[in-house]
């Protein structure tokens, strides 16, 4: 998984972590009336499921909105943009006329993601030379002398650049993340756009203002009985908060807390911190792995929330979920399919072994565009948001490739539900192994 930055999007995620401490606690108090649930008429059981959800969540029937179009996992940008952007836009605004929507569910049988424009047979040729040139050149640095090297590197990088042009790679992006934007008129479709609500944003000006900009889950899985698992789990562990245990694996020791990180540092470091504030808020037992291995079969039982990184597209069966369980694995595509028989990326993987929310990026993201763990599970813990606007807020780019799998109105640790009204951390002090 690469990382890229702006200078602005990197000192945001600089002072992140003391920005959102600062804050007041968000209650923005998701209710069902403003959830709105998308299903495709033309996959079979999204329907059904989506009634099924709507009837255990006490959603209105008007909320629910039909569409017709491919039920594979990708769909091209036209595809999108007139059987999904184009119903959904016009049916919620429709809504709002009498009511407040904030939340789209997409449901099991709507398409995953966005693929990058079909080339046409000049472009295709052009990339072929451009790869052939680039093949020709590495050649060259092989055999170059050192002071060369910073050229043809140069040189190799602009044709690469080249090549991700005319492929138009940065306008793939999960239907999800585009689906936030749907009541936006226009927007660059190119690369990501700082996400308004992401709180790591609040000093700064964003292209997209907060009242076009929708929070969005998704109700998906392998099979339509895991859909049903995660809307029946969500709201059993409701009526008696989550149990279990975190677990947070980082691969290197907590650095400097003074040092200004970028890239995997900074998430590393996030681990650490979501572990922490994880011990203090809750009484669950943490434990951190800070070693350079990751946790391996059987570390890790009664597994209620998790967070670690970087095992690509390999699901690392260590975990006992237990029900309820809400974690996600940083690396480049865990979220590519969920229907794939083979596949072993973290989305799929988890959500067949029980776990009842995670998030993953359908393409390479970068690994700035992950929710940053510790704020998304301190938020999660302290429990006054849901699941949705938990995610929402540690989000920080839209228009892009994350995907989060699970009801939106899930509150695991909600402060109404009996022995959690208040933090408990004399009692996580006691637990803990961390």
């Amino acid at each position: 998984m690469n990382t890229s930055y702006t200078k602005s999007s990197l000192l945001s995620l600089f002072l992140v972590m003391n920005v959102f401490f600062s804050l007041p606690n968000l209650v923005l108090a998701l209710t069902p009336d403003e959830v709105v649930v998308i299903a495709n008429t033309r996959a079979n059981d999204s329907l059904s499921l989506a009634k099924y959800y709507m009837q255990q969540r006490a959603i209105p029937a008007e909320n629910l909105i039909k569409i017709r179009t491919t039920w594979k996992e990708s769909c091209n940008r036209q595809q999108y943009q007139e059987d999904i952007a184009e119903p959904v836009k016009k049916a919620v605004q429709k809504l709002q006329q009498n009511k407040r929507i904030r939340c789209l569910v997409t449901m099991y049988g709507v398409p995953l993601k966005i693929r990058a424009p079909v080339l046409d047979l000049d472009d295709e040729e052009q990339v072929k030379q451009l790869k052939k040139q680039i093949r020709q050149e590495q050649e060259k640095l092989k055999a170059a002398q050192k002071n060369e090297h910073s050229q043809l590197k140069n040189l190799i990088d602009s044709l690469k650049l080249q090549i991700k042009l005319l492929q138009q790679t940065d306008t793939r992006a999960a239907v999800d993340s585009e689906l936030a934007l749907v009541l936006t008129d226009t927007y660059p479709l190119e690369n990501w756009l700082p996400n308004p609500y992401f709180l790591g944003f609040q000093r700064q000006k964003t292209l997209l203002q907060r009242d076009t900009v929708l929070m969005v889950s998704r109700l998906d899985g392998p099979t339509p009985d895991i859909v049903r698992r995660i809307i029946d789990d969500s709201i059993a562990v409701e009526q008696k908060g989550l149990q279990g245990k975190a677990y947070f694996d980082a691969r290197w020791a907590r650095p400097d807390p003074q040092k200004k990180l970028s890239g995997y540092a900074l998430y590393d470091a996030a681990i650490h911190k979501a572990a922490e504030l994880v011990k203090q808020e809750r009484g669950l037992e943490v434990l951190l792995n800070d070693k350079s291995a990751l946790f391996t079969a059987g570390d890790c039982p009664e597994a209620a929330l998790y967070c670690g990184w970087y095992s690509l597209s390999k699901y690392i069966d260590a975990f006992t979920w237990v029900q309820g369980a809400v974690g996600f694995h940083i690396a480049s595509g865990e979220c590519a399919t969920l229907k794939q028989e083979k596949s072993q990326g973290w989305c799929k993987r988890m959500l067949e072994q029980g776990v009842a929310a995670t998030v993953g990026p359908v393409y390479e993201p970068y690994v700035q565009a992950f929710p940053l763990p510790d704020l998304f599970f301190s938020k999660l813990t302290e429990g006054y948001l849901t699941l949705g606007e938990t995610y929402l807020i540690s989000l920080p780019f839209l228009s892009w490739q994350m995907v989060l799998i699970g009801d939106p109105l899930y509150q695991p640790f909600s402060p109404e539900m009996s022995g959690n009204s208040q933090p408990t951390s004399s009692k996580t002090e006691k637990n803990t192994t961390l």
